[in-house]
């Protein structure tokens, strides 16, 4: 199915969760905010939110430095 990911289409599987798109991406949980279809997650929802065909995903990292 199709998602849009920080602004690009994304081919994923069914029943895909958040937890898995940042585990494909070797993303920290801990270092990121991500918001799907206009909401904000806990990270607590991560790996029960599953994605629809559409669905709009935005992963924000914290990035630090001066």
């Amino acid at each position: 199915m199709n998602i849009i990911l920080n602004g690009e289409d994304t081919i994923v599987a069914e029943g895909t969760t958040v937890t898995a798109i940042l585990e494909e991406r070797k993303t920290d949980p801990k270092t990121v905010v991500v918001e799907a279809d206009g909401e904000i997650l806990k990270p607590e929802d991560f790996e029960t939110t599953v994605l629809k065909e559409g669905s709009v995903l935005e992963v924000l990292r914290f990035v630090g430095g001066g």
